[in-house]
């Protein structure tokens, strides 16, 4: 995949050192764009192996607007395990803010919802976003929201003919471990949005702010979590052809993700199997909490 595979470029050249809460250095660039379109193939990066599980049931999971990381643990999922509370849970979590998203009278509003309901009623609306940040929870949070600001588009072909557009607005991008998953986790929901209702995917637009490496201390220290010598070495493999998302026809609505949440692993990628997908052998990073 071309568009990532020239952001890992960019930053490589161009980034410059920056500290950062972690305590382990980052290579920043700022405001790097890029589009991808998924009628050429669903973007899971093929330049190393990306489990492909763990982006259905993140996903899914961000969806239920769950807190708590039971599911996700269920699945054998361990990314959130760092940010979970002694409960198991995790209040900055995608979706309690795309489904429950605090209002000044206390109550909550379903962002996802609204956009489903637009899609039906109103698909050409300019104001299908959703949002993860919220200030309250945002600025006190260990980790608040990454990918912050999304917002759901329809554009229109030569022919008159629909498809749906998903641009993304990520306020802080790991290139090594995070971007790869945000590229392909909002291709699925972008997927899934299509096929709620009814109008082709077409374009993933992309805005990385703060795109950083990490890397290496000046004094040679925290050798063990540079990611650049895993980034030079995707630079010099081939990309391969991208696979191919199947949804199960029987996903039809925002109703149908519920009761897919009981089911086991097995059971759930069964309605979402990719296929064609021949990455090349995957690749370590140590990652930065």
């Amino acid at each position: 995949m071309k568009q990532y595979l020239n952001t890992v470029k960019e930053a490589l050249e161009t980034g410059q050192r920056k500290e950062n809460r972690t305590g382990v250095d980052t290579i920043s660039t700022f405001n790097i764009n890029y589009e991808i379109d998924l009628r050429l193939g669903f973007p899971l990066l093929t330049t190393k192996e990306i489990s492909w599980k763990n982006i259905v049931i993140e996903n899914l999971w961000f969806l239920s607007g769950r807190t708590d990381i039971a599911l996700l643990k269920r699945h054998n999922c361990r990314f959130w395990d760092p940010w979970a509370d002694e409960n198991g849970k995790v209040p900055s979590a995608y979706g309690n803010f795309w489904r429950h998203f605090p209002l000044p009278d206390h109550r909550t509003n379903d962002q996802i919802a609204y956009v489903v309901d637009q899609l039906k009623n109103n698909p050409t609306s300019r104001r299908m976003a959703v949002t993860a940040w919220a200030p309250g929870n945002a600025q006190t949070s260990a980790l608040p929201p990454c990918h912050a600001f999304w917002i759901v588009n329809t554009q229109f072909d030569e022919s008159g003919r629909p498809y749906l557009c998903l641009h993304l607005t990520q306020r802080s991008c790991d290139i090594a471990l995070g971007v790869p998953y945000n590229i392909a986790g909002y291709a699925f929901l972008l997927e899934l949005f299509s096929r709620f209702s009814g109008i082709p995917a077409g374009i993933f637009g992309h805005t990385l702010v703060d795109a950083h490496i990490y890397t290496a201390r000046s004094d040679g220290s925290m050798a063990e979590y540079d990611h650049r010598p895993g980034l030079r070495k995707q630079l010099g493999r081939e990309p391969r052809k991208l696979p191919r998302l199947e949804i199960d026809p029987g996903i039809q609505s925002l109703d149908d993700i519920e009761p897919l949440l009981s089911l086991d692993t097995e059971e759930i990628m069964s309605r979402f199997i990719l296929h064609g997908y021949d990455p090349h052998p995957a690749i370590h990073f140590k990652v930065a909490v």
